[in-house]
């Protein structure tokens, strides 16, 4: 008898995840089809909520394809985490003398002892602009999900 995913279960599953929306419509964000199984831990945010209670109530061994829209999945893109950060935070955070293309993400210490990344987007005089919001924020998907264990 196959189990049933729930909220906290812990999966064994192939997954891939399209953008259907946005300027990288068409492209394929991660696949796992082709690699070995991966796993995720549901309850912990390893995932977006949304995309995680798509999966609760799936048998194990389904396979199946879910289209949500990005308030379902990342969420809109918010215009308020496109920062600039000045030249002295970026030292602090990266290799001295460090040059960064556009695309390049950065990791930065949070004040509560996290981590967290940004996208860096261009530099200007004594500053340089990254884009916080997550790389999936403000796209549709299109997610095929093969369920091949639930624990």
């Amino acid at each position: 008898m196959n189990a049933f995913v729930r909220p906290d279960s812990y999966l064994t599953l192939h997954y891939r995840i399209e953008i259907v929306s946005g300027p990288a419509a068409g492209s394929v964000f991660a696949d796992t089809f082709s690699q070995r199984p991966a796993t995720l831990q549901l309850g912990v945010g390893q995932w977006a909520p949304g995309m995680e209670e798509a999966l609760v109530g799936r048998e194990e061994g389904a396979r199946f394809t879910l289209e949500l829209p990005a308030a379902q999945a990342y969420g809109e893109r918010n215009p308020e985490l496109l920062q600039r950060i000045t030249q002295s935070m970026l030292d602090a955070h990266t290799e001295p003398g460090q040059l960064f293309e556009p695309g390049d993400i950065v990791e930065f210490s949070a004040p509560n002892g996290g981590r967290y990344s940004g996208v860096f987007k261009q530099r200007g005089d004594g500053w340089a602009l990254f884009d916080f919001n997550h790389p999936l924020a403000g796209a549709d998907l299109r997610i095929e999900v093969e369920l091949l264990g639930v624990l």
